[in-house]
């Protein structure tokens, strides 16, 4: 169940779907989560790290409401990057203790709720840490306080996604601020974490291993200023972000949870022996291969270089791949009106999303069996930032949204196909 799921899987959902009237004439386009698959993942990364572990799963990846309920039973936290998505985690049953508040941004409000709530806090500047002792000399929080370290290790092959080098908009750059965090712990005896995060998808395994370790190395100099004096008191959690690179490609192979705690373990062996409470963040991993798109094929425009099919998604729901096709991709198949898969008679396609502007295009040329007007285009691993990124250009309404069980044995509507009123409120 930690593997991709297949055509064939997807077909065979699909297919009982459409038997049990899920897919009715105006859902054009539907999202599905297996959620038998994002309860094993979760398992999963429950089982690989300790059991004091904290995993708060990234909200930005996914913050479908019906799915923040169906994770939360399994004792998972969430990790939140605004107020309204910490909002969302309260209101979906996150205890305080179980919520991460990551943000560059926070206001003197959003830190006074969240000092007030016990919510864990990660400071990303020296600045918010001067901002949060003043609330805390008015009142001290029972919060968990840590303070975002860029380790500046480099950066991965994408860089929109790569925030651990010489600069970044996150965190506290470490070459230059050795000293100044040493001396932060010296004088908040309530600062007793670090955090660190240096990008998503485009780091490798390696990359985010040596930035654990490069601030685990400054954590021990933090806890050697704190015993020369004579302070009671060390930096109990690390919370090690997430970033762990997934397979896009049908036959690309992705590290594992298990083999990437190997390589932590193999380089920051402390960070094992019940010294420290590790925290990770992890979202596209959770996520991203247990999610997949279908749309129906409303035209196919024919010319003499290469076939247009006409689909009623596109940039709306994958932002990143229409803008940045060179640094994101999804495998793409095709069924015909009943679920059934089309093979044989290969032409070249283009898959054009119904946006108005040229760029909104999945595919600009690939091969696909004779694709007709009703058949459906599988979009596959759509799990993780892509819902999260959802575009209004058009007012295009939102797809229903749908998950199932055990390969489509049980079917669960997480969200119905936005209304025209909705779309009215939101605009109003």
């Amino acid at each position: 169940m930690l593997n991709k799921i297949r055509h064939e899987e997807m077909t065979q959902v699909f297919s009982r779907a459409l038997e049990q009237n899920l897919i009715q004439e105006e859902d054009t386009a539907v999202i599905f989560y297996d959620l038998s698959r994002l309860m094993a993942r979760i398992s999963n990364l429950i089982d690989v790290f300790p059991k004091s572990a904290l995993h708060a799963i990234a909200a930005k990846a996914n913050p479908l409401t019906a799915i923040l309920k169906n994770i939360q039973p399994s004792g998972v936290g969430l990790e939140v990057a605004s107020s309204l998505e910490l909002r969302l985690a309260e209101k979906a049953g996150f205890s305080p203790e179980k919520i991460v508040f990551d943000s560059p941004a926070k206001t003197h409000s959003e830190l006074e709720y969240a000092l007030k709530r016990g919510i864990y806090l990660n400071a990303d500047s020296f600045q918010e840490l001067d901002r949060i002792a003043q609330l805390q000399a008015r009142q001290l929080s029972n919060s968990v306080i840590g303070i975002r370290i860029n380790p500046q290790v480099g950066t991965g092959h994408i860089e929109s996604m790569s925030v651990g080098g010489e600069y970044s908009k996150f965190a506290v750059p470490l070459q230059e601020n050795r000293q100044t965090l040493i001396d932060a712990f010296i004088k908040y005896d309530w600062l007793k974490g670090v955090h660190l995060h240096i990008g998503s998808q485009g780091c490798a395994p390696q990359l985010l291993v040596k930035g654990i370790r490069t601030v685990l190395d400054i954590v021990n100099e933090i806890n050697d200023g704190l015993q020369r004096t004579h302070q009671n008191r060390r930096v109990e959690s690390i919370d090690i972000g997430g970033g762990l690179p997934v397979s896009y490609h049908k036959d690309e192979p992705a590290i594992t949870m298990q083999a990437y705690q190997q390589l932590i373990q193999a380089s920051c062996p402390e960070l094992f022996e019940g010294d420290f409470k590790i925290i990770t963040e992890f979202g596209r991993y959770i996520y991203g291969n247990v999610g997949w798109a279908a749309s129906r094929v409303e035209y196919v425009k024919p010319t003499e270089k290469i076939n247009t099919a006409v689909i009623h998604i596109g940039a709306d729901l994958f932002l990143r791949e229409c803008y940045n096709p060179n640094d994101w991709h999804h495998d793409i198949s095709l069924v015909d009106n009943e679920g059934r898969i089309k093979q044989g008679n290969e032409k070249d396609y283009a898959i054009a999303g119904p946006l108005c502007f040229g760029g909104d295009m999945l595919e600009k040329n690939i091969r696909l069996p004779k694709i007709e007007t009703g058949d459906y285009v599988f979009i596959h691993d759509t799990g993780a930032n892509t819902l999260s990124l959802w575009s209004r250009h058009n007012s295009r309404q939102m797809p229903k949204i749908i998950g199932y069980y055990d390969n489509g044995t049980q079917f669960e509507i997480l969200k119905e196909r936005e209304s025209t009123d909705k779309l009215w409120a939101f605009w109003s």
